[in-house]
């Protein structure tokens, strides 16, 4: 009996399949296995992954490794993703000269204009003059209540900002009432004397003098080039409860501004397009360079610098020199970014136009062949370089149950997306596109600001629901679940993602619309519109009504809304769409792996 594995690199998992030719000639599928990706897709690291899947695999038969015959890999090509802002704007100020705040618990409501003063300073100030009080943590809140309420019959205080969460303690105790700003955590660095403004809105709504330019012009006296100056500040205050924005007139301000800059799209046509003009312009000029042999950036701008900094990075990974890395394709979507203003007191952003790009980086020397060399000198077994990835996925596919020839699939991983159409005569039409699943974590990550890759996967990976009382949750399609045991009340008020047999709470203050929103529309920016473009791409004619039926195959087959959005989006062409089951037990999984294995019965049948 001869045993032979398929192996598919993925740029998130790496799939195994195992199969067996009995000396009989008789085939036979065995076992299966997949393990995390180790190193960039496509080079020599990916050795580790590929034993790891190989050894899980042969275990589950009761084998040794050793025991295989032939090790078949897909031809796989790195993509890499990375994002490229249209506009940056970075407003460097030093003294503080603008700064906004956003604490979660503020008290009081209305806004106030005054001078900053401290606490323990109050002794120096002057009867009719405004002020708005600094509280440090030196002082705790029945002090500063009790200091303050000392001085209040003297002086006109407006409003107060406190470095600790106390703002309803302190309240809770003042003879007048005031709006309160606190958790201000570097308030030391408050310029005391210098004009401010805050402002604390009613429950259920956001501040609106302190989000508006016009607005902080109009309660700090600003001229027009002040004002154009704050707009940074009052655009991250927008949907804001409370805000503090304070004026120093001496402070130095400057804009460091960095061109968006042009894409070179280098393929049957010669085309630039800037990367201001937005996602579908610059996939227009992608459609019309036709066959593609390299992308490069504009020098000194952002996405000259992001497109240069990809191709270092696939170099120094794959030992290739600079000038034989090329970008054969990129996908653009349009997103938001949260930009840091500089000079802020409590990392304030605001979110501005940018552009997410995956780009598909190759080599003029794929180096799978220095995987299949280091795989026969560590295991002592044969390996080779088989099929192309799209080709291998659509023989896989052609084993899901109900499957008839014309065959189009859609194989969708975590950096690719590959489309091929197999027709009854055995030709096969195939494409290999930048953007999938690692694009919709970026874009995930990016627009809602989290600090974590990890957080943005799983908001990707599982549906998601808010816990209102400690026995049941407002799920995401508006659906009340109930438990009849208590929920544990760390996730009460949270929002948290309802993965297999756990609940994953988000650390993040961030409502579950907004999530949903975000979530839902980085999926059909990137894998609706790629499933779209690739298809056309291999259809006979470019028109999509050639195609009688897809099949989707790949990781991301497997998320539990993608494919009902690429079913709708593909039933206006009358497209009949759904996810593979690979041999019938594997689901979307394992496509390429199995297609490895048909091939080569195909080769041999041929010999």
């Amino acid at each position: 009996m001869k045993l032979i594995a398929g192996v598919d690199i993925g740029n998130s998992t790496t799939e195994v399949c195992i199969g067996a030719i009995e000396d009989n000639g008789r085939f036979r599928f065995l076992s299966s296995a997949s393990r995390m990706t180790t190193g960039t897709k496509g080079t020599l690291p990916n050795v580790h992954g590929i034993k790891a899947a190989l050894t899980e695999a042969m275990e589950r038969i009761h084998e040794p490794v050793e025991r295989l015959s032939l090790i078949r890999l897909n031809e796989a090509a790195p993509v890499i993703g990375d994002t490229a802002m249209e506009t940056i704007t970075e407003t460097i100020i030093t003294e503080s000269s603008m700064i906004g705040h956003n604490p979660s618990t503020p008290a009081g409501a209305g806004e106030a204009v005054g001078r900053l003063i401290f606490l323990e300073n109050l002794w120096k100030g002057e009867a009719g003059a405004a002020y708005i009080v600094a509280v440090s943590n030196r002082f705790s809140y029945e002090e500063a209540a009790a200091r303050l309420n000392q001085f209040l019959p003297e002086l006109d205080i407006r409003g107060l900002i406190l470095q600790a969460d106390e703002a309803v303690l302190v309240e809770n105790r003042l003879n007048r009432k005031m709006p309160i700003v606190d958790e201000v955590k570097h308030i030391t660095r408050i310029p005391e004397g210098k004009l401010a403004a805050i402002e604390v809105a009613l429950p259920g709504t956001s501040v609106r003098m302190l989000s508006n330019p016009y607005g902080i012009a109009t309660l700090l006296g600003l001229d027009a080039q002040e004002t154009k100056a704050i707009t940074p500040i009052a655009k991250s205050l927008v949907g804001k409860r409370s805000a503090v924005v304070i004026r120093t007139p001496h402070g130095n301000m400057r804009e460091n501004i960095l061109p968006a800059g042009e894409i070179h799209l280098k393929g049957e046509k010669d085309l630039q397009v800037n990367i201001d003009a937005g996602a579908d312009v610059i996939m227009e000029a992608v459609a019309q360079a036709g066959e593609i042999q390299d992308i490069t950036g504009q020098d000194n701008t952002n996405v000259g610098n992001m497109l240069k900094r990809i191709k270092n990075g696939m170099a120094e990974v794959a030992g290739s020199k600079g000038d034989e890395i090329r970008i054969t394709d990129i996908l653009a979507v349009d997103t938001l970014a949260p930009v840091e203003i500089s000079g802020s007191l409590a990392g304030e952003t605001c979110m501005e136009k940018a552009v997410g790009i995956a780009a598909m980086v190759k080599t003029q020397h794929l180096p799978m062949q220095q995987i299949a060399d280091r795989l026969e000198e560590e295991l002592h077994v044969k390996a080779s370089v088989a099929g192309v990835e799209a080709v291998m996925a659509s023989l896989g596919a052609m084993t899901t149950p109900g499957t008839r020839l014309p065959l189009a699939i859609l194989d969708m991983g975590g950096g690719s997306t590959d489309a091929a159409v197999l027709e009854p005569d055995g030709s096969v039409r195939t494409t290999h596109q930048a953007g999938a699943g690692e694009l919709v974590s970026m874009l995930i990550q990016t627009e809602l600001g989290l600090g974590s890759r990890v957080t943005a996967e799983q908001i990707k990976k599982y549906p998601m629901g808010k816990v209102e009382s400690l026995f049941h949750m407002r799920l995401e399609n508006g659906a009340m679940q109930f438990f009849p045991e208590s929920i544990d009340p760390r996730y009460f008020g949270h929002v948290v993602l309802l993965a297999p047999g756990e609940m994953l709470k988000i650390e993040e203050d961030i409502p579950m619309e907004r999530i949903l929103e975000v979530r839902q529309d980085a999926k059909k920016k990137v894998f609706v519109r790629n499933a779209i473009r690739a298809l056309r791409t291999i259809a006979p004619g470019n028109d999509l009504k050639n195609i009688p039926n897809v099949v989707l195959v790949g990781g991301s087959a497997e998320d539990f809304e993608i494919p009902e959005m690429l079913m709708a989006a593909l039933s206006e062409y009358r497209i009949v769409c759904g996810r593979g089951n690979i041999r019938g037990t594997e689901g979307p999984r394992n496509a390429v792996a199995t297609g490895l294995l048909m091939s080569y019965l195909g080769e041999k049948h041929q010999g």
